[in-house]
């Protein structure tokens, strides 16, 4: 039986933007360009996401230990707009743009400190998958109300530019 955390994320409102503040670029993260390696800049805003998923929407590590359920990535698009040195602090900000029963849709932006320059941007989707049949499977209706309630809050922002990019080389 699914149940509502009550300890993990709440109700709303929510932040607009929902804002996971001083992240700081590893040494381990650095590569032979001297600056952060793209591969830690998908780790950087996966961690992101799931204190999102924790604190914000209650979806996360304890729902998926309780439920056996919980969300995958299924696309993610990056852009690389300024580098990130090691020992540079910087925020990850997110917005919801979409969701329905089984998916959300988030932009993030991840914005150099002091500065708040943005370093980077990523669109996902994710989907709820039950992890015993490895098939999706609906949130619970809790879950999809804080999901209506985050999209409310959310709607007033402007809509980002960079949405729905597409990858290609221009001629």
């Amino acid at each position: 039986m699914t149940k509502s955390f009550p300890e993990q994320g709440h109700d709303g409102p929510y932040a607009a933007p929902l804002i996971v503040r001083d992240q700081i670029v590893r040494p381990e993260w650095i590569d032979y360009n001297g600056h952060m390696n793209v591969g830690y800049y998908g780790i950087a805003f996966d961690q992101a996401i799931d204190k999102v998923f924790d604190h914000e929407l209650g979806i996360g590590t304890e729902f998926i230990k309780s439920e056996g359920q919980g969300p995958y990535v299924l696309q993610s698009h990056m852009q690389f707009l300024q580098e990130l040195l090691e020992g540079q602090k910087f925020d990850v900000q997110f917005r919801l743009i979409d969701h329905d029963h089984k998916r959300l849709h988030f932009f993030g932006e991840m914005m150099r400190q002091p500065d708040g320059v943005v370093c980077a941007i990523q669109e996902i989707v994710a989907m709820n998958v039950d992890h015993e049949t490895a098939r999706s499977t609906a949130y619970p209706d809790w879950a999809q109300r804080r999901f209506s309630r985050m999209l409310s809050d959310h709607k007033a922002m402007a809509r980002p530019r960079q949405l729905g990019a597409s990858l290609g080389l221009r001629r």
